[in-house]
């Protein structure tokens, strides 16, 4: 098993580093369909992990994961609203997205991996913490769904407070320094800020994916195999998912509804135990029934505005 967690770990430095040099010769932000590219292989190369769990654990460790890396994946797609917020009010320039994104992550693996090991430790030893778990998520569920789609000001969190009190903002960019030096005094750039804020709310939702994906399995390897891979595409799929997040306006409900079933499972652990089948099949089915919602809301819109146009008059011969 040893050699198993090393392999995923230099792997995985491999995949960032591989990302982080492709954001480094880029001048500008990644095309659509070098973005779907990307996206479209990393996910099969998640999914296709699932193929050495089986040969490593059996088909039971491989259905954990994938339910797993499908509910990790599922979740991180709000990080991508977050995402949009930050780089707007950072004023991040474009050629310098994919680079924050890559280090943002990268922090947020590390970061992860603790909250991993300390997650499982807890509910092995503490059987009480896996309904305070399922609380927590019962509770995000609804606030996610009432208030999903509310705009977050980064300048109010509590890490950039944080930050500016450790650290002073300068109020301009230095090409891609982290820290500058203005009048004799070292200044953190808004690169560092926006750095900074990108792992500190990928964290943040992490408090509540990672119990979401606890409820799945115990495993800290499979745990901390799907959060790496699902977050390994984020970056490529920001940039496909930039142009269309507006259009997805039931994500939010999608999602609500993935973490209320996980919430009900961790509440109810002592006396219902769904199959992963089950669970494969209530993530694929909410993300469908909220993109399908989705469309039918924004073609219902379309023939509105179509119908309220004016009829054109043909010209009088």
């Amino acid at each position: 098993m040893l050699l198993a967690w090393i392999c995923l770990c230099i792997f995985i430095i491999g995949a960032l580093a591989l990302d982080l040099r492709a954001g480094i010769r880029q001048s500008a932000e990644p095309s659509m369909g070098s973005s779907v590219a990307w996206s479209i292989a990393w996910t099969a190369l998640g999914i296709g992990f699932a193929a050495i769990v089986l040969a490593i654990d059996g088909g039971r460790s491989a259905s954990e994961y994938v339910a797993g890396f499908l509910i990790e994946k599922s979740l991180s797609l709000d990080n991508l609203f977050v995402f949009a917020v930050l780089f707007t009010f950072f004023a991040v320039p474009e050629d310098q997205r994919q680079r924050v994104l890559v280090y943002g992550i990268a922090g947020a693996i590390v970061l992860r991996t603790g909250f991993i090991v300390g997650g499982t430790a807890l509910l092995d030893t503490f059987h009480l913490a896996t309904y305070v778990l399922g609380g927590l998520l019962a509770l995000t569920a609804w606030r996610v769904a009432r208030h999903g789609g509310e705009e977050i000001d980064p300048s109010q969190s509590r890490p950039m407070r944080l930050l500016r009190r450790a650290v002073p903002l300068s109020e301009d960019y230095d090409g891609t320094r982290l820290v500058t030096k203005r009048d004799g005094r070292r200044l953190a750039t808004p690169l560092l800020a926006a750095l900074v804020m990108i792992a500190a709310f990928d964290v943040m939702f992490a408090l509540d994916s990672i119990p979401a994906i606890l409820a799945i399995t115990r495993d800290t390897y499979i745990v901390f195999a799907a959060n790496a891979f699902s977050l390994l595409g984020m970056v490529s799929l920001y940039f496909v998912l930039e142009g269309l997040l507006k259009r997805f306006r039931y994500l939010h409900q999608g999602l609500a509804a993935i973490l209320a079933y996980v919430a009900a499972k961790l509440l109810l652990a002592d006396v219902w135990h769904p199959p992963i089948g089950m669970s494969l099949a209530v993530i694929l089915g909410c993300l469908a029934i909220a993109a399908l919602a989705s469309a039918l809301a924004e073609r219902r819109e379309r023939l509105s505005r179509s119908a309220a146009a004016p009829a054109s008059v043909p010209p009088r011969s």
